[in-house]
C-alpha cells in the first residue's frame, strides 16, 4: 500500500469565500465542485507530504497549511493587492526557504514560500 494523495479538509459554511484567496490569488483551478465541497488545485503532479511541528520555525506560530509556490514575491504582491493582511514576513529563512503567512478567509495560518 502507497499513499497516492493528501486532501486538506477546510471546514466551512461558505464554500464561495475560498475563491478569492485560494483561486483568483493563488491561481488553483476546480478540480471538483459538487455544492457542498469544493476542491482546488493543479493538475501538475506533487509531492505527497503531511509536516507535524511544534512550531513554524523563526519563533513563529505552525501554519495550518503550507503552499510552495514559484515565485513568493508575485504571491506576496497579490495577497496585498487583495488586501489581504500579512501576519509573518516576508523572510528569508536559514533553511532556505523565503516566505509569508497570510490568513485565509476562514482563519487558517497559511505559509506560503518558495524555495531559494
Amino acid at each position: 500500500m502507497k499513499v497516492l494523495r493528501i486532501v486538506a479538509n477546510i471546514e466551512t459554511s461558505d464554500i464561495a469565500a475560498a475563491k478569492r484567496f485560494y483561486q483568483d490569488v493563488l491561481g488553483l483551478d476546480v478540480v471538483m465542485d459538487h455544492g457542498w465541497i469544493r476542491t482546488l488545485g493543479s493538475q501538475d503532479k506533487m509531492n505527497v507530504q503531511i509536516s507535524f511541528a511544534a512550531e513554524g520555525g523563526s519563533g513563529s506560530p505552525v501554519p495550518d497549511l503550507s503552499i510552495e509556490v514559484d515565485d513568493v514575491d508575485a504571491a506576496l504582491d497579490a495577497m496585498k493587492a487583495a488586501g489581504l493582511a500579512i501576519e509573518y514576513g516576508p523572510a528569508d529563512e536559514p533553511w532556505g526557504v523565503r516566505r509569508f503567512y497570510a490568513r485565509d478567509p476562514f482563519g487558517r495560518l497559511v505559509n506560503i514560500l518558495s524555495h531559494r
